[in-house]
């Protein structure tokens, strides 16, 4: 599959890696596939993020995807829907935390294996959103994978990045519209 990728979309998961690294963690995520897309320049997706004004918005974004996993995934939607439920989400992180430690539901949930040195593998959540960028690309009707198909996976799945990205006004639909409106909407595959 990733040789369908275009240079972009390569890049893209390349800066993902990176990202990682930077924050320490085992595994690539679906934040870290979000924060590399914020980082491209001059790609369809960074077209239609700055089109939607999420690209200057980045600092806010970050903080929203840091609280979410403080909480342990959980959205501020998802934290507000259980507020109408008389569940204080704020209160039982302060309590896990209180008990095992600041970041205790943030930590990495990934198993401590043996892994080449330099090798970071990708989170099921993040080989889910590459898959699913492959069948963002044939309903398309694109022969590549690019960028802007790394971005409609991810805003089309529910989930942490997905609530963020609709949180600041990209939600599927208007990444979508975002995509169409912005030009043809298709990266040249490199």
């Amino acid at each position: 599959m990733f040789e369908k990728f275009t240079r972009s979309a390569r890049d893209v998961v390349k800066g993902a890696i990176s990202h990682s690294g930077r924050a320490g963690a085992t595994a690539v995520t679906e934040e870290h596939l979000l924060l590399s897309l914020l980082d491209a320049e001059g790609t369809t997706a960074s077209s239609a993020l700055a089109s939607l004004g999420v690209d200057r918005r980045r600092e806010a974004l970050e903080g929203a995807l840091r609280e979410a996993r403080q909480r342990g995934g959980i959205s501020r939607a998802d934290a507000e829907a259980l507020a109408g439920f008389g569940i204080d989400v704020d209160e039982v992180v302060a309590r896990v935390e209180a008990t095992h430690g600041s970041g205790a539901l943030a930590a990495d949930r990934t198993t401590k294996r043996w892994r080449p040195a330099g090798h970071r593998p990708f989170t099921p959540e993040a080989k889910a959103v590459l898959e699913r960028s492959l069948r963002a690309a044939l309903a398309r009707g694109d022969r590549h994978i690019g960028d802007e198909h790394i971005l409609l996976a991810l805003a089309a799945h529910p989930g942490v990045v997905a609530d963020v990205l609709t949180e600041y006004g990209a939600d599927q639909a208007e990444v979508e519209r975002a995509l169409r409106d912005g030009g043809p909407g298709r990266a040249r595959a490199s």
